[in-house]
């Protein structure tokens, strides 16, 4: 490895450690030194594109110590992690200006990206559980963070659901060392492969699926998620939406599904059902919302339910025995449809927190003709708009393109169908954020809105781009080698991860 694995975990650690110490007089200093350490985190994930490897803690090999483990998989979630992270840092460099007690959001904020990271490359259970607690309880503070009713309203009600969620998958890692022995995911994997599933064993899977699918917000396990990302401050909503529900849900039970228990066709089903049921019902759900924030969250629903729906698909396209060039296809949709989300809804979620900075409002029926004061709001909040919706060519188009044709290809044309009609639900809740908030007239309350520039403006071009240059990375063969294929490979392979884990040095 190019880049120690500890540095993904211990930067955001210690810079969040120091922060406090430097109190709310030094916050122009804090807002530097948090800057510098997620511009870090992202040259690293760079420099580690490609790369694998084990990093033994303590160096106590496994089974008896603790491993962080670097696949294409953990590599790409990384990545994702890094890009959202670092353009969340520097919008909060503006943003944030307005709330007191800045260093400590900006030691939450790192806290949360350092349990993003341990639970991405924990090799063991335990230790992907301690990290998912640490990045849950940063999040319940920055979601309330405002102190607001409605805040704190929002935080309390993710807290305890998120508990729950977080008992479930407690109980299932004890019931997985009680049936097999071992925390360790490789070892662990290996003995389901030898003994099979138990009792114990399919009953810690359901948890795990309740558990991380209520950290995912997938429906039904979604309640949660609309209060607390239109409530918390507009970069936390950006990186909740954008990594958060990916990491501790997707990313977990990805993982635990395919490389610990080996996919079947049942969980290919139940994976399915759960992506298809979260994309329509999330589209119905976010296509009647008012209030901006809540819109788009009730949309990253949806948008989550194409990455699930994606995996599943491939995962039971696999448990049947059919196209390997087909399942690879299918999760090839998913993982890229994963980092364009990352990406393009973070940047929706910091043009809502543009707006809502400039109006004093989130409520797009009091809102219209922003365009004329909000120019580059309204040109990065298009982009995006145009990219979720799946308009070519911007990324979004190329990842449901795929989608579509895996299902197709596959055999299952009424899953292609619904794909694109979810698209089209998705196109026109984005066309009624446009029509409402940057068309029109401007109402004369709003006359002397001004937008606000420096860093807030500077994270959401960023972003901007990356939603017409991601496409490059399917465009580009040396750059999907890289990024995707390594991801897929690690999905399409399965419970051989046991193996290769074991034999590494």
């Amino acid at each position: 490895m190019i880049i120690p694995l500890p540095v993904f975990v211990a930067v955001p650690l210690v810079t969040a450690f120091f922060l406090p110490l430097l109190g709310d007089k030094r916050r122009f200093g804090a807002t530097i030194l948090a800057n510098i350490a997620t511009g870090v985190l992202l040259v690293a994930a760079i420099a580690t594109i490609g790369q694998s490897g084990v990093y033994q803690v303590g160096k106590w090999p496994i089974p008896l110590g603790i491993n962080l483990v670097m696949d294409g998989l953990s590599g790409l979630v990384i990545l994702a992690v890094s890009v959202v992270g670092f353009a969340a840092m520097l919008f909060s460099a503006g943003y944030m200006e307005r709330y007191t007690a800045k260093p400590k959001y900006l030691s939450l904020f790192l806290l949360m990206v350092a349990g993003m990271n341990g639970v991405v490359l924990s090799g063991d259970m335990f230790n992907l559980f301690v990290f998912l607690e640490v990045a849950s309880i940063a999040s319940y503070a920055l979601v309330g963070f405002g102190c607001e009713h409605e805040e704190l309203e929002a935080s309390f009600k993710y807290m305890v659901l998120g508990s729950v969620a977080s008992m479930f998958i407690l109980f299932g890692i004890g019931l997985v060392y009680g049936n097999t022995g071992s925390l360790n995911m490789a070892y662990a994997s290996r003995s389901i492969a030898e003994t099979g599933l138990t009792r114990g064993l399919v009953f810690a899977l359901g948890l795990f699926v309740a558990g991380f699918g209520l950290k995912a917000a997938l429906i039904p396990f979604h309640a949660w998620l609309p209060d607390a990302h239109s409530s918390a401050p507009a970069p936390i909503s950006a990186m909740l939406s954008g990594v958060l529900i990916k990491t501790l849900g997707v990313y977990a039970i990805t993982r635990v599904v395919f490389n610990v228990f080996g996919i079947s066709i049942q969980l290919g089903w139940v994976l399915l059902v759960l992506g298809v049921l979260s994309m329509v019902a999330g589209g119905f759900l976010a296509i009647g919302q008012a209030d901006i924030k809540r819109l788009m969250a009730y949309s990253s629903i949806s948008q989550l339910g194409y990455v699930v729906m994606g995996i599943g698909l491939g995962g039971l396209i696999i448990a049947q025995g059919g196209s390997t060039a087909w399942a690879s296809l299918a999760i090839l949709g998913g993982l890229f449809h994963l980092i364009n989300h990352a990406v393009y809804k973070s940047l929706l979620f910091l043009t809502s927190g543009s707006v809502e900075i400039s109006t004093g409002t989130r409520q797009m029926d009091r809102m219209g003709g922003l365009g004329k004061v909000l120019p580059i709001t309204r040109a990065t909040c298009t982009i995006a708009s145009a990219s979720i919706a799946g308009v070519p060519p911007f990324s979004g188009f190329w990842s449901k393109l795929i989608l579509v044709i895996a299902a197709v290809g596959a055999g299952y044309i009424w899953l292609g169908a619904i794909i694109v009609f979810v698209a089209v639900l998705t196109l026109i809740m984005y066309l009624k954020v446009q029509r409402y908030v940057f068309l029109g007239e401007l109402p004369e309350n709003l006359s002397g809105v001004e937008e606000r520039r420096g860093s807030m403006t500077c994270a959401m071009v960023v972003l901007a781009y990356l939603c017409v240059l991601m496409g490059l990375l399917l465009l580009v063969p040396d750059l999907k080698a890289a990024v995707l294929d390594p991801a897929v490979d690690v999905l399409v392979n399965g419970i051989s991860y046991s193996s290769r884990i074991i034999s590494m040095p």
